[in-house]
């Protein structure tokens, strides 16, 4: 695969995610107050997308259209649009298809993050999916393909083989671990992913536990990029629990600066995917 090393370095934050809550960690971000602090801290660190999920009055995982809202309105007051918000459509066992596509509809987000295996899980979806990742190309929603497995990107790369997935030069996001009592990722397991994956396809990566710091070396030494923040990990390298989101950002921006890769802002991400 061809290494991007002259591309800016994009650091994505996941500041929450569908299921820890500030019983894990009383810094993490759920109110839309609170993601615009955690917005400000973030962008000061180094990051250039900030991936966000909101929640209903219990704290559980939301997809609802106002909600989201309100968290892009309190973001956008207090940053303006120096990040590139990405929200989520993840099902958390909620939301059926129809459901996560509509929501992205009505809200028509900057940018959303969607999982092929639940988005397009058989050969059965691939029509309906195939109308929505054409919708989203033509209202400028960009989107994040989130995959799990070797596998999910040799059947992403086939569906675009296919012309399900339209994009010229889409951006991915591999995911190294899963929500299990063990939530620490097999960093070797990347290069699996990066042997299948085309060299038009922009990747990052996300990695749960405490080796979350090591994918984002690894990443950034392969040309890729990274995702970082409480909703995969809140521990710093050193096992000791992270101060913040920033705190992670921070990591990623430093490692960066060591290994000459450029961060990117906002404007350079829009200008890489047009």
């Amino acid at each position: 695969m061809c290494l991007r090393r002259a591309d800016p370095f994009i650091v994505m934050c996941a500041p929450n995610g569908a299921r820890r809550s500030q019983a894990d960690h009383g810094r993490l971000p759920v109110t839309p107050a609170e993601l615009a602090d955690c917005a400000e801290s973030i962008l000061a660190a180094g990051a250039s997308m900030m991936h966000v999920h909101v929640r209903d009055d219990d704290g559980a995982h939301s997809l609802d259209a106002d909600r989201y809202r309100d968290a892009i309105v309190a973001i956008r007051e207090r940053i303006d649009d120096s990040l590139v918000i990405q929200v989520t459509t993840e099902a958390c066992g909620i939301y059926t298809p129809e459901y996560q596509m509509s929501v992205v509809r009505e809200l028509r987000p900057e940018s959303v993050s969607v999982a092929l295996r639940e988005l397009c899980p058989d050969r059965e979806s691939e029509r309906r999916a195939a109308e929505f990742y054409r919708w989203m190309s033509d209202n400028h929603v960009m989107p994040q393909h989130i995959l799990y497995s070797a596998e999910d990107v040799a059947r992403f790369e086939a569906l675009r083989g296919k012309g399900v997935i339209p994009e010229d030069k889409p951006f991915v996001l591999f995911v190294l671990g899963r929500y299990v009592e063990n939530l620490t990722g097999d960093v070797s397991a990347l290069e699996s992913f990066v042997d299948v994956v085309s060299d038009d396809v922009v990747w990052a990566v996300c990695c749960f536990g405490s080796t979350e710091h090591d994918a984002v070396l690894a990443a950034m030494r392969q040309g890729g990029h990274a995702r970082v923040g409480f909703e995969n990990n809140i521990e710093m390298p050193d096992g000791c629990l992270a101060a913040d989101n920033a705190d992670l950002v921070g990591l990623a921006a430093v490692a960066a600066e060591d290994e000459d890769r450029v961060l990117a802002t906002a404007d350079d991400v829009r200008h890489l995917f047009g």
